[in-house]
């Protein structure tokens, strides 16, 4: 169970660092774009980003859509701010909330979150709740990370925890799902229905990061604000910390560095009009 306010302070801490430290997550906010529906840009759509960060997404969106009105949430208010000042966009709104805990009052075109979704405490109920809030042909496009995010970190932890014969139930993170768990949460959510139907686009990509050490790997992590936010505590004898150390920097290290391996997650799923195959979304307005 993530500590939403411990996570909130974290980012809000490190906003001002982020960007020089999230290179993977840009890597994934571009792959995002590359999964985009065809959309008429000279329309007016709605567009609702979840966990904008620091606004990297947002501006690519805004230099997309001309014509989008942008909603850009995030539960940091510090990552907010950093957002808001490096986005000169009326048409821009930027909003300090929980999405798990956010009420609606209209339907987007195209609901986009990169790198965030690892992050929600009810990912199947979020899902749903964000579907029904799309338009007739609209889309719900997202990135996280899978289960082998940090698959360095974990062997390396559990080789330590064996060695010192330590009784250990926690993980140095939160869990993730595979691609094909992921798939599934994604269509037990979603309320299918013969008269709307539904394509889900899915793809895995594996990005790899070196460090001179394994410290600073950790000093990255927590640059970004992504160090271990659960509620549940886990070992942080000193002991265990130098062993894991030692076992990744030996097991992990090749001539780049000692590596960090990301597991990124890509989801479009999108309502389909089978009548219609022509690029586009006609705006629809709610108020």
């Amino acid at each position: 169970m993530i500590d939403k306010r411990l996570l909130s302070k974290r980012f809000s801490e490190h906003a001002k660092t982020y960007d020089a430290y999230a290179n993977v997550q840009k890597n994934m906010a571009k792959q995002l774009m590359d999964l985009l529906p065809k959309i008429n840009t000279n329309h007016v759509i709605n567009i609702l980003e979840i966990g904008c960060g620091t606004g990297y997404l947002t501006r690519l969106l805004v230099k997309t859509f001309p014509n989008a009105a942008i909603t850009a949430v995030d539960l940091a208010p510090g990552m907010v701010e950093v957002a808001k000042g490096m986005t000169d966009e009326e048409r821009v709104t930027f909003l300090c909330t929980d999405i798990e805990e956010m009420a609606f009052n209209e339907n987007y075109d195209l609901i986009i979150s990169n790198a965030t979704f690892q992050w929600l405490n009810d990912l199947p109920a979020t899902l749903e709740k964000l579907f029904t809030r799309l338009t007739a042909k609209g889309s719900l496009i997202f990135s996280t990370f899978g289960i082998d995010t940090f698959q360095e970190l974990h062997m390396s932890f559990e080789q330590a925890k064996d060695k010192l014969q330590l009784a250990i139930d926690s993980s140095p993170g939160q869990m993730f799902y595979s691609l094909e768990e992921l798939s599934q949460v994604c269509e037990d959510a979603i309320p299918f229905s013969s008269s709307v139907p539904i394509e889900i686009t899915k793809m895995e990509k594996f990005e790899l990061e070196h460090f001179q050490t394994v410290r600073e790997f950790f000093t990255s992590i927590k640059k970004i604000g992504a160090a271990n936010s659960n509620k549940e505590n886990y070992c942080q004898r000193p002991s265990f910390f130098r062993e894991l150390i030692n076992i990744y920097d030996k097991e992990y290290r090749n001539e780049p560095g000692v590596k960090a391996t990301y597991h990124c997650l890509f989801f479009k799923i999108k309502k389909h009009d089978q009548s219609e195959d022509n690029p586009g979304i006609q705006a629809k307005y709610y108020t």
